[in-house]
């Protein structure tokens, strides 16, 4: 009998497969986690065009004369990684910029920019940088550090985590900043003993320096999207959700240019700022909403700032800073009204909330939207870092989606303790418990804030091993999660989370043929070896993007 419906189910795939759906590529002798419930393991699958016509053992039926046979020798196929968060085209400066997370010491970050700047001989602005002030025990720097080594170049370079500058001199003069400017309402400027700036800018008193700094020109974005794009297919990354890095406009007419000019092979989700939604409510009625490459109609909100430049909004001090609870960056009745009135207009909305007041604020903000306006809304809290745990379950009650990035968790995790009592700890990167209340759960980078590796955020979130090696048992390992759980918070919830789920994020029948090919199956090896896993070959809308010269 099994015999006789092995037979009669090859005639049938026979009778349906006419010589149009013979395929263009058949990639076999592969392990295929689908992500597909109803076949989440498979060995084959065929691609036509941009699509998916075949996954399963039969593929033979699917073969051509003109079919390309592609044998894997037995590696793990995954859906393309996609990446929730990005600050995309800064990414792509950021790889050929100065590089100040190698420093370990207030030396070291001298040294390292007094190179940069002998290295460019000219008066250009110095941007990104990317330090980290408690790599050498969480003294801030100042511009009195580097003023006579920067020479003629004005600089503003960015904490990691992109929520406090230190700027030089240079910088301050051109944009007319001395001890008497006031700072601007959610920031924060450092003064020294002498009542003078030292150059440190904290959140929205940044833009006192960012409205002289001249935007890039249409080449050198183009230059940095180039490389920003090569870095994610090297990384299996098949699609980012970009959150911007020059104030979102001038981002998505690089990404429609570049679209238009055929140089677009990675699947693009832009959004702008919040602030701007009548500007987009009026732009998506003109031009639509994109493709299923590039698409727009998302808005970014800020509820606060982050936990490292202790700016993040909590109902409690900072315990080694006891005289500031962080900061709401927008007005709360702007951010109200800025939701309700872009959700009733049909947008896209993902708001940045790192502390446990941030995200409450915002979660009863869009509980309101809600019963104003039911629909599929799809809110977005950005990060969700740092939760109350009456805070966890209403992610689920509400339909908000939970856009986390878990290698943060490992990153912040070696100096968190400094900043943070236990009990506001325990909700820290809470994936497993919002996984356990049945929310929807996603992952990505905030590249350039964390590395643009997918693997490496799988690997936080099933280890949670600090990047000191001081949690070997991870951190809150209460929190941890299965192999599983992670790479569908990389693939079919991230595609749901950009109302993507019919397109892709799992791989079967008539899904688009976004993949990607990884050197070990990351289900058999030990958790801690997942982060050592090479990508061998990425593939989107069929293409072939990326293979390891290795």
């Amino acid at each position: 009998m099994k015999i006789l419906i092995s037979l009669l189910t090859a005639v049938l795939l026979l009778s349906c497969n006419s010589e149009n759906q013979k395929a263009d590529k058949i990639y076999f002798n592969t392990k295929i986690w689908t992500g597909d419930s109803t076949q989440p393991w498979t060995e084959a699958i065929a691609i036509k065009g941009n699509q998916i016509i075949y996954t399963g053992k039969d593929y033979q039926l699917f073969k051509g004369d003109k079919t390309e046979m592609i044998d894997l020798n037995g590696k793990m196929m995954a859906p393309g990684f996609i990446d929730n968060h990005t600050h995309f085209i800064s990414g792509g400066y950021n790889l050929s910029g100065v590089d100040l997370r190698k420093a370990k010491s207030k030396q070291d970050f001298i040294s390292i920019l007094k190179e940069f700047c002998q290295q460019h001989n000219d008066d250009r602005w110095i941007l990104g940088g990317d330090w980290d002030h408690e790599a050498w025990g969480g003294e801030l720097p100042s511009r009195s550090w580097i003023d006579s080594v920067t020479g003629n170049h004005p600089l503003f370079v960015n904490r990691y985590d992109g929520h406090m500058i230190l700027a030089n001199s240079k910088a301050l003069q051109l944009a007319g900043v001395n001890k008497d400017t006031k700072v601007p309402a959610g920031g924060e400027m450092i003064k020294d003993a002498k009542g003078e700036y030292t150059g440190i800018f904290k959140d929205e008193a940044m833009g006192l320096i960012n409205k002289v700094i001249p935007d890039p020109s249409d080449k050198e974005l183009d230059e940095y999207l180039e490389a920003a794009i090569k870095e994610a297919f090297q990384n299996g990354v098949t699609q980012v959700n970009d959150m911007g890095s020059y104030g979102g406009w001038i981002d998505l007419a690089a990404y429609r240019r570049n679209y238009e000019n055929k140089k677009l092979a990675l699947r693009i989700y832009s959004f702008v700022p919040i602030s701007t939604w009548q500007k987009l409510d009026s732009f998506c009625k003109k031009n639509g909403k994109g493709d299923d490459m590039m698409r727009w109609g998302g808005l970014k909100g800020f509820m606060d700032g982050s936990l490292g430049s202790t700016t993040a909004w909590f109902y409690q001090p900072y315990l080694d800073d006891p005289k500031t609870s962080g900061m709401n960056i927008t007005d709360t009745v702007s951010m109200r009204r800025w939701v309700l009135s872009a959700d009733s207009a049909g947008l896209h909305i993902a708001v940045h909330a790192i502390g446990d007041r941030a995200n409450d604020f915002i979660l009863n903000v869009f509980e309101e939207a809600e019963k104003k306006n039911p629909g599929d809304h799809r809110f977005r809290i950005e990060h969700a870092q740092h939760l109350t745990q009456q805070a966890i379950p209403r992610f689920a009650q509400l339909n908000v989606i939970a856009s986390m990035q878990p290698y943060h968790a490992i990153d912040d995790g070696k100096w968190a303790y400094k900043r943070l009592d236990d009990a506001r700890l325990k909700g820290t990167y809470a994936f497993k418990s919002l996984l356990n209340t049945k929310a929807t759960l996603t992952f990505g980078s905030d590249w350039t804030v964390a590395p643009l590796k997918p693997l490496a955020g799988i690997y936080a979130a099933v280890t949670r091993r600090t990047l000191d090696d001081k949690n070997p048992g991870g951190w809150y390992p209460n929190q941890k999660i299965s192999v599983e759980q992670a790479l569908r918070c990389y693939t079919a919830n991230n595609a749901y989370a950009g109302f993507q789920e019919n397109k892709v994020g799992i791989l079967k029948k008539g899904m688009l043929a976004d993949f990607v090919v990884l050197s070990e199956n990351i289900f058999d090896i030990a958790p801690e070896k997942i982060i050592e896993v090479k990508v061998l070959r990425t593939i989107v809308n069929g293409k072939e993007v990326y293979k390891s010269p290795l």
